[in-house]
This record gives C-alpha cells, sequence and structure tokens, in this order.
C-alpha cells in the first residue's frame, strides 16, 4: 500500500490526465476512465462502493494507488428568512471550509472557499484574522458543491468563488477547478455563470484573460483611490490601484465579458458622494457593474455598516458614470453572514476563547 502523501488525488484529475492514469499506469480500456469520471462528477458518488458498473479488480487497484475524499459537513445554519444554508466542512486534514447555498428565481447559486484562511489581510474580512493555511485542490473545491448538491438535492446553476481566500494566489487548481466544472462530462454549469473574484493580482488577472475562459471576473475594489485602498488593503501596496484597472482593461479587451466591481461600503470610511464621484472617474471609462456591499460588522474589527439611506445615496451618485450599479441584497441576514465567521467561531471554541 503506497503512503498516504504518494496516493493520487483521482477526483482532481481531469479526463485527459484520468484516462491516461486508467489505460497506462493501471491497465485498463479507455472507456473506464470515462466511466469512472461521471462516476465522480456526474451521479457525485461518495465512494467507489456506489460506482455499480466498475469491476471489483478496478476498485481494487483504485484504492490501492488512489484517495478518494468527500468532504464532512461538521455545521449547517439555515436562515428562516431565505432559506439560504451556510456550510462548514471539515477536510481530510482537519482543517475547515465554509460555503454557501442561495436560491434564486433564476436558479441556485453557491459561493465556495478557495484556501484555508488567507494571506491578503484586507481589514474589512474575517477570512483573514487566522492567516493562510494552505490552498485547496480542485477535488476540495468541486467537493463542496457537490456536497451541497446531494444534501439539497437541487441542481447549482450558479457559482461564485467569493468565499475564503484570493483564488488567484491559487491559480493554477483554480483554472483546472473551472475546467473541470464546466466538462460536458461533470456538472457541465456554463462558465459564463460562473464568477471568480480576486483583491487585484495583476499578473493573474492577465494571465486568466488568456485561458480562453468565459467566466466573470469579480474585482474586490472597496476604495476609489489608492491611498483608501492601500489602508484597507496590502494588496493594494504591492499593485497599484491604476494598474489594477490597466489588467481589467485588458480582461475586458481579451474576453469581451463584463467586469464586476465589489465595493464594500464602509460607513464614514468609503461611502461619502465625494467617494462615489472619484470612484466613478476612475473606473467609469468601463464596461462594468459596481456591487455595492454594506459592511458586515465583525468583532475585531470597528468598522460599521453605513444606513441604508447614505448606501441608495452612494449607488445614486455612481450611476452617474455606470451603466450598472446595484445594492447586494443580503442573504442569511440572520445566520453568521459575513464569510470566514462560521469558521473561525468554530476555530475559536476548539481553541477555548470567545
Amino acid at each position: 500500500m503506497c503512503n498516504e502523501k504518494e496516493l493520487i488525488d483521482i477526483r482532481s484529475l481531469n479526463l485527459i490526465e484520468l484516462t491516461d492514469f486508467v489505460t497506462k499506469d493501471l491497465g485498463e480500456p479507455k472507456f473506464r476512465a470515462k466511466q469512472l469520471y461521471e462516476w465522480m462528477h456526474q451521479h457525485l458518488a461518495l465512494d467507489y462502493d456506489e460506482m455499480k458498473n466498475i469491476p471489483k479488480s478496478l476498485k481494487e487497484k483504485l484504492e490501492a494507488s488512489c484517495n478518494y475524499r468527500s468532504l464532512k459537513q461538521i455545521d449547517l445554519q439555515i436562515s428562516k428568512i431565505d432559506g439560504t444554508r451556510k456550510y462548514l466542512f471539515e477536510l481530510f486534514d482537519g482543517q475547515m471550509v465554509e460555503s454557501v447555498w442561495m436560491s434564486y428565481k433564476h436558479g441556485n447559486s453557491v459561493c465556495i472557499s478557495s484556501q484555508v484562511g488567507c494571506k491578503m489581510g484586507c481589514r474589512f474580512c474575517a477570512s483573514t484574522l487566522d492567516g493562510w493555511v494552505r490552498n485547496l485542490t480542485p477535488a476540495e473545491m468541486l467537493g463542496q458543491i457537490y456536497a451541497i448538491q446531494r444534501d439539497t438535492g437541487e441542481r447549482v446553476s450558479n457559482l461564485v468563488v467569493m468565499g475564503t481566500g484570493e483564488p488567484m494566489d491559487n491559480y493554477d487548481n483554480i483554472v483546472k477547478f473551472v475546467r473541470m466544472l464546466s466538462d460536458e462530462n461533470g456538472l457541465n454549469i456554463s462558465q459564463r455563470n460562473i464568477t471568480v473574484s480576486t483583491c487585484g493580482i495583476v499578473p493573474r488577472i492577465k494571465q486568466l484573460a488568456d485561458e480562453d475562459l468565459t467566466i466573470t471576473l469579480a474585482i474586490s475594489l472597496h476604495a476609489p483611490n489608492q491611498q483608501k485602498r492601500a489602508e484597507l488593503m496590502p494588496i493594494a501596496n504591492k499593485y497599484d490601484i491604476h494598474e489594477l484597472i490597466e489588467a481589467c482593461e485588458y480582461y475586458f479587451n481579451k474576453t469581451g465579458r463584463r467586469i464586476t466591481f465589489e465595493y464594500s461600503l464602509v460607513g464614514g470610511v468609503n461611502d461619502r458622494d465625494e467617494d462615489a464621484k472619484e470612484l466613478g472617474e476612475l473606473i467609469g471609462h468601463l464596461n462594468c457593474h459596481v456591487n455595492l456591499i454594506p459592511v458586515n460588522p465583525i468583532k475585531e474589527r470597528d468598522f460599521v455598516s453605513p444606513t441604508m439611506d447614505r448606501a441608495y445615496a452612494f449607488q445614486k451618485k455612481i450611476e452617474k458614470y455606470v451603466n450598472n450599479a446595484t445594492i447586494r441584497r443580503e442573504m442569511g441576514r440572520d445566520i453568521d453572514g459575513a464569510c470566514g465567521q462560521l469558521r473561525k467561531r468554530k476555530m475559536d471554541v476548539s481553541k477555548g476563547t470567545n
């Protein structure tokens, strides 16, 4: 038996890689690879035992050479207001990640995490408070969706990578994950229904533009100028706000896909009329959508949400410059809403802290 670290992460293999492994390493016919892939990524099998048309001899080979890990659900919060479901999953090494399921008229949307923890240090985000631990594999990102779809019994039609972690800091795994998620032999979720968020790692944005994907890029902007952005987001000290906007221009020109700008409204910090005007002048030339997000207060920070009157005033002001600006509908506001809060609460309990 192989050491655990030497076992192949079979659910992270795309169909080409799986076919190569099954035929060359295991000596099996090519059609077995497609059967396996469909069991893993269409039927969402929890283990080899569920794969009814896979012979026992092949299952034994797979068990000896591969790991087959499914996420363990350790907490679930369901909103009494709108049915939003917030999950906490445990990974094979005991680490935890959060995911959220939201039901809309147009379909079911899932928000997943891309890393355990985060190293970006954004001041208004709970995900970064305990630091970065590791990247998630494609299988662990897919596993969040698969576990939720099995639990709800409903198809996931839209996916946002806006949970814990910085997707562009886990670039290769993210790109592979997107391709596998949209594979016709898997869940076949349209790339146009997939949104990937980033705090602004400029070289990766340009690299993503060249990948021939049709996903939506969401930029966590959160400030109208370089000075304020650097105060809120350490990444701005590495990549200037104007470099970031230039990368967005490149992305749009290469893909034709409208950019989404995420803008967390922090009371008294970035929510003034002057901020809206400056933001409009910064991005008004782009084909973009501005998503205004009243900030979720977290106890470790002194940030507060603006009043809704202030949020609406900001929206009205920014609409003079951009085609579309919305205030994000708050889903599941009666449960641990802010990204990272459920995981942090569970970690604090295990540490004996409050």
